[in-house]
């Protein structure tokens, strides 16, 4: 994969960067030299008083709706408490407006290369603190920041050594168990909501239970009676095409990146190519998903997404 831009020139605003088009996990780990490049673009925001010393960074992932107003209000606090964002435009550099009824139009496996780039050109830049960049995420975009720790991927992806200093992840996709423990001592922080059917707490739960003991320094807020997008001040709503995940089913990554499910008892399938998650989807077509804000949570959720990076990210 060609390397990210240099950015000495010190360059803010919108920035065109090389990406690539894997499929899935499995292709990161075993056939990158063979992925499809594809460019992609990001915006670089910076606080309204920079300060003259590099600052700290966050960079920042939609989810599948593609960025939403909710989204920018968290970028808005990170802005005003002294950090640097840079927002992926992962759907818009790939000409789609959502995966909500279509998860395979763009991967997170491509959102992962995507971040992954962002951080390796944004290490460059002079008024940024490589050491200091962080990774936050909603929904889809959550489940890249929450397995952007996961450190295989890390090292496909960066091989230079750039790594995130802190992920934040809401609401995410936590289905991939992996054979390989090996994980960043970077602090991860999840954000779900207690009632979310869209991407069930039960997985969350399921993976710092899988991780926790093998260093991985995860943490979870659970917000009582929050469903998906809980920080949002859209009401609840029913979007009864949404693919959504089942709270027992999980997806193995073993040693040597090859992927699979246990569809039921003794019943695995590989899930490595697009035609055999079409084929695991036609077996399990799971759909209908709720979605909307909770005030209480939401409030939360917006003043703790900005005292964990200050906490995780300031000198």
């Amino acid at each position: 994969m060609e390397a990210p831009p240099g950015l000495a020139d010190g360059r803010v605003g919108r920035i065109e960067y090389p990406s690539a088009n894997p499929f899935e996990i499995h292709h990161i780990l075993r056939k990158m030299d063979s992925v499809p490049p594809h460019p992609v673009f990001g915006s670089l925001l910076v606080p309204e008083r920079p300060v003259s010393e590099p600052m700290p960074c966050v960079v920042a992932m939609h989810g599948s709706l593609n960025w939403c107003g909710h989204h920018h209000e968290h970028i808005v606090g990170w802005l005003e408490a002294g950090f640097a964002v840079f927002r992926v435009h992962s759907f818009d550099s790939r000409r789609i407006g959502s995966t909500v009824e279509d998860q395979m139009k763009v991967t997170y496996a491509m959102m992962l290369t995507d971040v992954f780039q962002a951080l390796r050109m944004l290490s460059t830049h002079p008024a940024i603190d490589p050491a200091r960049i962080g990774i936050a995420g909603w929904s889809l975009g959550g489940t890249v920041a929450l397995y952007s720790a996961w450190e295989p991927i890390a090292e496909a992806l960066a091989p230079g050594g750039e790594r995130f200093a802190a992920h934040l992840s809401f609401y995410p996709a936590a289905h991939l168990r992996m054979d390989e423990q090996r994980w960043s001592q970077s602090p991860i922080l999840v954000l779900h909501g207690a009632e979310d059917d869209w991407v069930p707490l039960s997985l969350v739960e399921g993976l710092v239970e899988d991780i926790r003991p093998h260093g991985a320094n995860i943490e979870v807020h659970v917000y009582e009676g929050a469903q998906h997008s809980f920080d949002s001040v859209e009401p609840l709503t029913f979007e009864p095409k949404a693919i959504r995940l089942d709270g027992h089913m999980t997806v193995r990554i073993d040693v040597e990146g090859d992927m699979s499910s246990e569809i039921m008892p003794g019943v695995v399938i590989p899930l490595n190519e697009p035609e055999e998650r079409l084929a695991a989807f036609a077996t399990a077509p799971n759909l209908g998903v709720h979605k909307g804000g909770q005030w209480t949570a939401r409030r939360h959720a917006l003043g703790c997404s900005t005292e964990f990076f200050q906490r995780n990210l300031s000198v």
